[in-house]
C-alpha cells in the first residue's frame, strides 16, 4: 500500500480560507485516517505580515490532537520570503539559517524533521544553498534534508554535498502536468522519496480535473470512486518512493484522498492514465 501525505498550504485570501478550526479539523482527520507526513512551509501565509501563518496552525493541530503523533513527519520549507502579498527568493547560507531557526520556533521543536529547500534562487550559487541545508543536517537543527522544484543536475549536485541526509525531491507533476517525469524516475533510480506537489493539478484547476483529463474520469468511472482517487492512486503507481502530498480544505476530501492508497489500478487502466 502506498503512502498519501498532506499538503498543509492555505488558500490565498482570508475569504477563501477555511476557519482556524475548520484547518484544524481537517488535519486531525488526516491523522485519524493514518497520515503520518504533513508538508508546510514559513511563506505558505497570505502575506508578508502573517509570515509563518501555516507552520503555525501545523503546530497547533498537532499539540490539539488526542493521540500519538510520534510517528508524524512534519516537513517545511525555507527559501522563498515574501514583500507584501509578492513572493521572492532568498537562498544565501544566512537567510536559510534564519529561515530555519524561525521554523523551529514556530513549529516548537528542536530539530525540524524533514527541511526543504523550496525554490532555486538565481542570485545564489546552487553549491552555497545545499552547503547551507548540509551545515543545518551536521549542526542538528535537521533531521533529514529535501529539496523543491529542481532538476536531475541540481538533484546530483545536492546528493555530492548533501550526501545521505538529503531523502526527497518535491516538484510538480500532475496528469496535465508530467514534465518531472525524468526527475521522479531519477530519484526513484537513486532512492530518494519524490514528493509530487499540486496532485490534482493546483487549487484553480482541481475542480476541473474530470474535464480535463477525461481517461482519469473514466476510470474513476469504472471503479465508482473519485477522479481525485485515480489521479493519487497513479501518482503512487509510478514508484514506490512517491508519496503525493494532496491539499485539503474538507474532512471528506482528506478521507478520499487517504481512500487512494488501497486503490489498485490494472495494467489496462495505467496504461490508459499514462498515454
Amino acid at each position: 500500500m502506498g503512502a498519501i501525505g498532506l499538503g498543509a498550504m492555505p488558500l490565498s485570501t482570508k475569504d477563501e480560507r477555511p476557519s482556524q478550526e475548520d484547518a484544524v479539523a481537517v488535519v486531525h482527520a488526516a491523522l485519524d485516517a493514518g497520515v503520518t507526513l504533513i508538508d508546510t512551509a514559513d511563506a505558505y501565509a497570505r502575506d508578508e505580515s502573517e509570515f509563518g501563518h501555516n507552520e503555525e496552525l501545523v503546530a497547533r493541530a498537532l499539540a490539539g490532537y488526542g493521540g500519538d503523533t510520534s510517528a508524524v513527519l512534519v516537513a517545511t520549507k525555507g527559501g522563498h520570503t515574501r514583500r507584501g502579498t509578492d513572493w521572492e527568493l532568498d537562498g544565501s547560507p544566512a537567510y536559510l539559517r534564519r529561515a530555519c531557526e524561525g521554523s523551529l520556533r514556530r513549529l516548537g521543536v528542536d530539530a525540524i524533521g524533514l527541511y526543504q529547500f523550496h525554490r532555486p534562487d538565481p542570485a545564489t550559487p546552487w553549491d552555497e544553498s545545499m552547503g547551507a541545508l548540509r551545515q543545518l543536517a551536521d549542526d542538528g537543527l535537521v533531521r533529514m534534508v529535501g529539496i523543491s522544484n529542481a532538476d536531475i543536475a541540481q538533484i546530483d549536485v545536492a546528493r555530492s554535498i548533501v550526501g545521505d541526509a538529503l531523502v526527497s525531491v518535491q516538484n510538480q507533476f500532475s496528469p496535465g502536468w508530467r514534465h518531472s517525469a525524468d526527475e521522479l524516475a531519477h530519484c526513484a533510480g537513486h532512492g530518494l522519496a519524490f514528493l509530487p506537489w499540486s496532485p490534482f493539478g493546483g487549487v484553480t484547476s482541481a475542480g476541473s480535473l474530470g474535464s480535463t483529463a477525461p481517461a482519469f474520469a473514466q476510470v474513476a468511472d469504472e471503479l465508482g470512486v473519485s477522479v481525485y482517487q485515480v489521479t493519487l492512486a497513479w501518482h503512487l503507481a509510478q514508484s514506490d518512493t512517491v508519496v503525493p502530498i494532496p491539499g485539503a480544505s474538507r474532512v471528506a476530501s482528506v478521507r478520499d484522498s487517504v481512500a487512494a492508497a488501497g486503490l489498485t489500478l490494472s495494467p489496462e487502466q495505467l496504461a490508459r492514465l499514462d498515454g
